[in-house]
């Protein structure tokens, strides 16, 4: 579990996201309206085709839930990827509660099921 005490204000990090949800893309535009240059948003579909040898993940893994890599090189996925994305607005300390102990089994499971919707339309 990734947990934060103040606003990314110097640390890039890369988010991937899929351009092609509109529900992914509704919510990228929301975040960039409001997020610091130090968030990079990389569509998924726009990157080149990776090697088996690449310590990244599979453009299928990218696709199949939420990541970020921070500027050390480490990987963040799912709910934590989205708090930790986040970190780079104004709504930081907000958006920290959905890792509080009792309100992540909550934000974890809203995200896995809002994942298992995704997938069935796909």
């Amino acid at each position: 579990m990734f947990t934060m005490t103040k606003t990314l204000k110097s640390t890039q990090d890369t988010l991937y996201f899929d351009g092609a949800c509109p529900l992914c893309s509704a919510e990228i535009g929301k975040l960039k309206a409001c997020a610091s240059e130090t968030l990079v948003l990389q569509d998924i579909h726009e990157l080149p085709d990776q090697s088996e040898q690449s310590d990244s993940p599979s453009k299928k893994e990218l696709l199949d839930r939420l990541h970020i890599r921070s500027e050390s090189g480490e990987w963040i996925t799912g709910i934590d990827a989205n708090v930790r994305a986040w970190q780079h607005t104004r709504y930081a300390r907000i958006s920290r509660v959905l890792t509080w102990p009792v309100i992540r089994m909550f934000s974890s499971a809203a995200y896995e099921f809002w994942l298992f919707l995704r997938r069935r339309k796909q």
